[in-house]
């Protein structure tokens, strides 16, 4: 894959080939909307920051390293995109928060229930969405190590450079991340 990822840059960079970096995205698409996804918590928010990182990627491709890997590159557009939207993000509307004017009613009960799965499915679901809050809720240089290690399953030194620290801290902050989601686990 390495050899055709090369190839495509080649193209780009000389010809400004669309159909070339149309194959990149295909390529990547997937990986990207999954950090966004993870990064944000929100599906239509983790479209918007992969469009946004592949129309980032494509406008700067002339200062991709080439001695580098590409999805190193591409990640650390998307997590940085993810970052600086999270920041600007000011809190919304909680799930938890009563509904005025109602007897007691949150924003869960307004939410479509899917009734056809069977219950082992729905449990996982639940537990995956548990894990997936807490993990939002880590401080941002925390959940983007834990995120890119244990999701996205990049090894140490990918996300060194995807998160332009030292590998040490990275280490330190995957450390760190973990034990206060252990901690916001334990604790529920």
């Amino acid at each position: 894959m390495d050899a055709v990822v090369k190839r495509l840059i080649k193209e780009i960079k000389k010809e400004g080939d669309q159909d070339a970096f149309a194959e990149l995205v295909d390529l990547y698409k997937d990986k990207v909307y999954q950090i966004a996804y993870r990064m944000t918590g929100n599906g239509y928010e983790a479209q918007d920051m992969a469009q946004e990182a592949f129309l980032r990627a494509y406008a700067n491709i002339e200062s991709y390293d080439e001695s580098r890997k590409f999805s190193t590159w591409l990640f650390r557009i998307t997590t940085n995109l993810c970052i600086d939207r999270i920041r600007k993000k000011k809190p919304d509307y909680s799930l938890d928060a009563e509904i005025q004017g109602t007897d007691g009613l949150t924003g869960y009960s307004q939410l479509a229930a899917s009734q056809n799965l069977p219950e082992d499915q729905v449990v996982t679901l639940e537990l995956q969405e548990w894990v997936q809050q807490e993990i939002s809720l880590l401080p941002e240089k925390y959940r983007a190590a834990v995120i890119l290690r244990y999701i996205e399953d990049l090894s140490i030194t990918e996300i060194s450079d995807v998160l332009d620290l030292p590998e040490n801290t990275v280490k330190t902050h995957i450390h760190r991340g973990r034990e206060a989601l252990r901690k916001r686990l334990g604790n529920a």
